[in-house]
């Protein structure tokens, strides 16, 4: 029976990002699961026409969504995730669900302390207006230009925002922002769990929303976990690292870890 691999996308993405990822690790003989966040469109068409149905999704009901997900599986699954995907990810994986697990450019949680202005500038067209909290927000080209796609051209910048961008629920943004100050917070991960498996984090080089200080942040958070952890940067690559015409490369390199921590 084939290996699972349960794909989490991150915010303004849908499951449809990682559809060259899935064909790859299919060929590569594992099972890909796309299950998205609850309610997701098929298409960044209807998407974009319906955007109220990203509205008020936080990010203990997206964990709890996928922990489901993961149960109903028939045996335990490899989990990749991609900025508040890489997040779920960790979350998963610190609940001792995952075989093991990719983190690229995850979203911070508890704990992870620095406050890049690039992150900030990032997050801030939904941070900026508290009302965010509880909408679907979108990004202009501009603001998706910057946050995910500034290390491609423009052309190929264009390309990835009409292909890929969707409104995201504003409410994970506010509760990362505030994670350190809530002791109750969602936003929290089980780093000391032994039942965690082998942890991988990419950072992109170049990226704006999640620099290498934040993932760096968060391996140092889970670096004494009994499970091997690890962190590499990949040069030349933004926050779009799963999308943009480099994807394989950091395709690739997810692979590589999964097979030599001998879970395949």
């Amino acid at each position: 029976m084939s290996t699972p691999v349960v794909f989490i996308h991150g915010l303004w993405l849908l499951p449809s990002s990682w559809d060259r990822w899935a064909e790859l690790f299919a060929a590569r003989g594992y099972e890909p699961v796309l299950p998205g966040w609850p309610d997701d469109p098929e298409t960044v068409e209807e998407a974009n026409e319906h955007p109220e149905v990203f509205a008020g999704k936080t990010v203990g009901q997206v964990a709890d969504h996928f922990a489901s997900v993961i149960e109903a599986l028939d045996e335990k699954p490899i989990v990749i995730g991609h900025s508040f995907g890489g997040l779920l990810a960790q979350i998963v994986a610190g609940r001792g669900l995952s075989r093991a697990t990719v983190a690229l450019s995850p979203a911070p949680f508890r704990g992870v302390l620095p406050l890049p202005i690039s992150a900030l500038r990032a997050s801030a067209p939904v941070l900026t207006n508290p009302r965010n909290r509880h909408r679907a927000v979108p990004l202009t080209f501009d603001q998706f230009r910057y946050a995910f796609a500034n290390a491609v051209s423009p052309d190929e910048a264009k390309e990835l925002y009409e292909t890929f961008a969707v409104p995201a629920p504003g409410a994970p943004l506010f509760q990362a922002a505030t994670a350190n100050l809530n002791p109750w917070t969602e936003v929290k991960v089980d780093s000391d769990n032994p039942e965690r498996g082998p942890l991988l984090i990419i950072s992109g080089e170049k990226d704006h929303t999640v620099p290498w200080s934040l993932s760096n942040a968060a391996y140092k958070q889970q670096k004494d976990n009994p499970g091997i952890t690890e962190i590499v940067s990949v040069d030349g690559r933004g926050h779009a690292l799963t999308i943009d015409s480099g994807w394989r490369e950091v395709a690739e390199t997810a692979l590589a870890f999964i097979q030599r921590v001998e879970v395949g």
